[in-house]
């Protein structure tokens, strides 16, 4: 078995279909994904000994928040630290790894629940399923670009987009679940992240069996790469270590950064936030339908957008996304005071699409400025963005609720500043996104 997760032993041989590697993109990541569900666990989380109401004895919303923010915060700090061990080892042995830590975090969780241990439920969802989190998203990418090196945008959009639909599989099992094992005295939040557990192993492992890397030197039939003079695409190589030494590696991270923390805040709250924004309209069971319709619109919207990205260029995009998303978050309040959440589920489902789509083309920007060599360890050095977005963007929308509320602010009135901020936030990226240039040709791989 383990030397069946060699790099060696996976190699594909000649006449290999490349279509068959995306199904094993999508595996990993469609199970990763469900981090972007959490949130439907997060009012059961708050009334583990009242049962059906919060004791004084359970955990607010702000000590459950971190619960996602730590796992986000290892899933950069776990793609930063073995970026260059994946491209050593191969994406096969890595997807493996991850699937063990994904699957091992929600175990732990369950026991964490099940005592009320809190510091259990960081160490597993947070601190293990963190570490599943960063390993299994960047195994595929940089082995995706290679197979497609005529599409790579639409190459990362197909990796990335399982990651984006997680929570369309996640919440509904989540909800579904939790009603299951519910009883007199019990949430059934345990209880679900067992089964739970043990579901995304198996997803994980279907994954691992199908993945496949290149040959070296291997390029599809009747490829040519395009005249992109005058584009900002390179036919240079620049190393990881390299990389982090140029402006445009650091532009990227806070432009990264600053679409993640917008994101990530409604992603963690999203089912509390409509709950209270439109209490009289608005159920648990809707709750969990916005949730799913939200990380729908993050899956279309990373191939979409990313595909887009393959024909108007990758710096056009994030135009886009900053642009209109900023108008958009700046419209939200407004929205929210509405009788009807219509206008306010369609600005969160354009929001998410460019959400997404920002994930799915970064990979590709960072193809364009630093070539192929090591782009998956760029890539998970630059996930340090996501980092620190996972823990600033809910805080964010966390305390700052929590403040508005101590005010004396109504619950549906309690997330404007919060969406004010994100629309600064953006305009921030926006104009990092007009500084991007061309590397350098001192920080080349010289040949």
């Amino acid at each position: 078995m383990l030397a069946f997760l060699d790099k060696a032993h996976s190699i594909a041989k000649p006449g290999h279909n490349r279509w068959l590697i995306p199904p094993a993109a999508l595996a990993i990541h469609l199970a990763i994904g469900q981090v972007y569900a959490f949130s439907v666990f997060n009012l059961p989380l708050a009334r583990i000994v009242g049962v059906t109401h919060s004791d004084p004895s359970d955990w607010p919303l702000t000590t459950i928040g971190w619960i996602f923010s730590i796992a986000i915060v290892f899933l950069g700090l776990s793609a930063a630290l073995f970026g260059k061990w994946l491209e050593r080892e191969g994406p096969r042995k890595a997807m493996f790894v991850s699937a063990l830590c994904f699957s091992s975090g929600f175990f732990v969780s369950s026991l964490g629940v099940y005592l009320h241990n809190i510091w259990l439920v960081y160490l597993g969802y947070g601190v293990l399923g963190g570490i599943g989190l960063g390993i299994g998203y960047i195994s595929p990418v940089s082995t995706l670009i290679k197979w497609f090196p005529d599409r790579p945008g639409m190459a990362t959009g197909l990796a990335i987009m399982g990651f984006g639909g997680g929570a369309m599989l996640g919440s509904p099992l989540g909800v579904t679940l939790i009603r299951h094992f519910s009883s007199e005295t019990s949430v059934g939040v345990w209880e679900s992240m067992l089964v739970m557990g043990a579901i995304y192993f198996c997803l994980m492992m279907i994954g691992v069996l199908l993945m496949r890397v290149p040959p070296d030197g291997w390029k599809p039939d009747g490829y040519v790469p395009a005249n992109n003079a005058g584009k900002l695409i390179t036919q240079n190589h620049v190393d990881a270590d390299t990389a982090i030494k140029t402006k445009q590696f650091w532009l990227l991270w806070v432009m990264l950064c600053v679409n993640v923390t917008a994101g990530i805040a409604v992603l963690g709250q999203a089912s509390p936030m409509i709950q209270e924004m439109f209490s009289e309209t608005i159920t648990v069971e809707s709750a969990a339908l916005f949730v799913a319709l939200l990380s729908f619109f993050n899956l279309i919207g990373r191939f979409l957008w990313s595909s887009l990205s393959d024909k108007i260029g990758r710096k056009t995009v994030y135009g886009i996304y900053f642009g209109l998303g900023l108008m958009l978050y700046a419209l939200v309040p407004t929205f929210g005071s509405f009788e009807t959440a219509t206008l306010f589920i369609a600005a969160f489902a354009i929001i998410m699409t460019m959400y997404g789509g920002g994930f799915a083309t970064i990979p590709a920007y960072l193809r364009d400025l630093f070539g192929t060599f090591e782009v998956g360890a760029i890539h998970g050095r630059l996930l340090t963005a996501w980092s620190t977005a996972g823990v600033l963007g809910p805080v964010l929308i966390n305390y700052i609720r929590q403040a508005q509320l101590n005010a004396g602010i109504p619950p549906e009135q309690a997330y404007s500043i919060t969406m004010y901020i994100m629309a600064g936030l953006l305009l921030i990226g926006f104009i990092c996104n007009l500084a991007i240039t061309e590397v350098d040709k001192k920080y080349h791989l010289k040949v």
